[in-house]
């Protein structure tokens, strides 16, 4: 029996507390910070222990991969003596084909040594088939709550083709229109199944792509000598950069910059019904990475695990023209028939390769595989049913929603750097804003926020003061 929307909301913090097993008040530290390395750590997965668990299910080892091709195309466009190797880690080898495996790994192993019956999940992409396939391999019974078509019953391609895929691997799949209702639904899945919520944003989540980073250094340093100079994740919600970054520095590639990339889908509303089937891509975009690094913790957990703005060196975007460019790229040059999603940090790794010298690395740290409904061609005869206009010129002249524009010559590919400062000022705003008129920020939380932020305690103060309207004291 479904509750009404009120009770299920005054009964979050329950819902959540049994269906994680994760108490986070006893991590709060002030009335801001929390003790996000000890959260991590009481999970009790080290990088070891965490690549054990996933090599029973067939998960990570996955393979490097040079594209020597494509780094010869970089180089044809670039100055003389510029263009980076670039190297690709094909996550496609994992069970479900993404590196999603990973992260849903360590939540059903979870799941299953505290004996819960099932899992449940709110995802419409990737990761849903993700933790299906690990839940059948468990013997674990799988929920998955997807939005998945706007009001006039219309799916988007990558959609519907991950919802075959769930059903596949024996889940459940319950399917949404676009709207607020998603998390509602999802509460109240967890509280009728007493399911695990498998979220993308616990720790188990995140110490799951820790193994990424960790095997990518490793492998980049047998195969060439040296760490990766650059690596290049497709940032959404922000457990892709925090996990990849984390697992890197356990590696010992502490000198890796770590740059976070985006498909750029400005002026659209992810939770518009207009604009839902308009957007073409499902994830990675900005509709999920400018929120998720401007405030993370609006995640469907009280504390997310994925904090990207602590990691990123560098936050770029591209456009859809161009991702679909470098998609038709890879696959005619390497023999790689990848994507989407995985391919925008390759669109801008091309980009970024043209400005450094021939021996540099950069290693683009996923990709998924590519069904029916994730090619390239199902997007793009959905965005022409919209009337979307499909054209091949200057992918500057794109504009969300309304044009995607092909890239006619590789010279063309570029990237926009967000402005990082900006996204700070933001983060600290929306922490502000969560606070009452009458709470006390500690030095604690002073120093929480200068790690969120990568900056300083001053730094921090001053944007604290101005947001609430007082002066820095002396």
């Amino acid at each position: 029996m479904i509750d009404s929307y009120a009770n299920i909301m005054a009964e979050r913090a329950d819902i959540m507390r049994a269906s994680v097993g994760i108490d986070y008040t006893a991590y709060q530290t002030g009335a801001l910070a929390f003790d996000y390395d000890r959260l991590l750590t009481d999970t009790g997965y080290d990088i070891d222990t965490a690549r054990r668990v996933q090599r029973r299910t067939a998960v990570g080892d996955t393979p490097l991969v040079e594209l020597g091709n494509i780094t010869e195309l970089v180089r044809a466009v670039a100055a003389p003596g510029m263009g980076a190797r670039i190297f690709l880690k094909d996550e496609a080898a994992n069970p479900s084909g993404s590196f999603k495996d990973r992260r849903a790994s360590l939540s059903v192993h979870e799941a299953k040594k505290r004996g819960y019956a099932g899992v449940a999940a709110a995802t419409s992409g990737n990761y849903g088939a993700a933790v299906a396939s690990q839940a059948a391999k468990a013997g674990l019974r799988c929920i998955v709550v997807q939005e998945a078509f706007d009001s006039h019953a219309i799916a988007q391609p990558e959609i519907a083709e991950k919802t075959r895929a769930c059903e596949a691997y024996g889940a459940e799949v319950i399917r949404l229109s676009v709207g607020p209702e998603l998390f509602y639904v999802f509460l109240c899945v967890l509280k009728e199944s007493r399911y695990f919520n498998a979220s993308l944003y616990t720790p188990y989540s995140i110490l799951g792509v820790e193994t990424l980073g960790f095997e990518l250094a490793g492998q980049a340093r047998e195969q060439t000598g040296q760490f990766p100079d650059i690596v290049i994740a497709t940032h959404a919600g922000g457990g892709n950069v925090t996990g990849t970054a984390r697992g890197l520095q356990k590696a010992g590639a502490s000198d890796t910059q770590m740059v976070a990339a985006s498909v750029d889908l400005s002026g659209l509303h992810m939770a518009s019904d207009r604009d839902f089937n308009r957007k073409s891509f499902t994830t990675g975009h900005t509709g999920f990475s400018i929120p998720f690094t401007t405030w993370p913790d609006r995640a469907d957990v009280p504390r997310n695990a994925a904090r990207a703005l602590r990691y990123m060196d560098r936050f770029v975007t591209v456009t859809q023209g161009e991702v679909f460019y470098i998609t038709e790229v890879l696959a005619a040059l390497e023999g790689l028939q990848r994507g989407p999603a995985g391919n925008t940090s390759l669109a801008a790794a091309f980009v970024i390769a043209q400005a450094l010298d021939r021996d540099r690395i950069i290693v683009v740290q996923e990709t998924e595989y590519t069904g029916a409904g994730k090619h390239p061609l199902a997007q793009l005869n959905l965005a022409r049913r919209l009337g979307i206009d499909i054209r091949r010129g200057d992918p500057r002249d794109s504009r969300p929603g309304a044009s995607i524009v092909i890239p006619e010559h590789p010279s063309q590919l570029a990237v926009v750097d967000v402005d990082l400062d900006g996204v700070r000022q933001s983060y600290v705003r929306h922490a502000i804003d969560t606070l009452g008129d009458d709470d006390q920020l500690s030095e604690a939380d002073f120093d929480f926020l200068a790690t969120e932020t990568r900056t300083s305690r001053r730094y921090v103060e001053d944007l604290v003061h101005e947001a609430r309207g007082t002066t820095r004291r002396l």
